[in-house]
């Protein structure tokens, strides 16, 4: 009983990683956020008002969310929210979109991706 319970607590720590990685595999924008946080709140705003669409995975309403959120950490180096990724890249929480943004660089990290998922339906 002793290693089951090891074995699946092994399985549990993976699955986050793995679940992170297809869901941003799987979109082009994703942002891991909380519902509370306002620094989400402003970045998906900012999504929204590029009319780009975006996943959001809201931590704080999954039942292993601080599992998700320490594997995001590994992956980015910080716990804050959002953690956000564009094209499969992580390109940091709100500011740093902003900031993307403020510099033209943002849509067309975005537009790259639709173009790649485009040309993968015509194989």
């Amino acid at each position: 009983m002793g290693n089951h319970t090891s074995s699946s607590l092994e399985n549990t720590a993976a699955a986050p990683v793995n679940q992170i990685q297809e869901t941003i595999s799987n979109n082009c924008v994703v942002i891991f956020s909380k519902t509370s946080c306002s620094y989400c709140t402003m970045a998906k705003k900012l999504f929204h008002d590029m009319n780009v669409s975006y996943k959001v995975v809201e931590l704080d309403l999954l039942e292993y969310g601080s599992q998700f959120q320490d594997a995001l950490c590994t992956m980015t180096g910080d716990r804050t929210v959002p953690r956000i990724f564009v094209n499969g890249t992580f390109i940091g929480g709100a500011m740093d979109t902003h900031r993307l943004h403020q510099e033209g660089k943002l849509l067309p990290l975005v537009h790259q991706c639709y173009l790649k998922k485009s040309k993968r339906k015509e194989f």
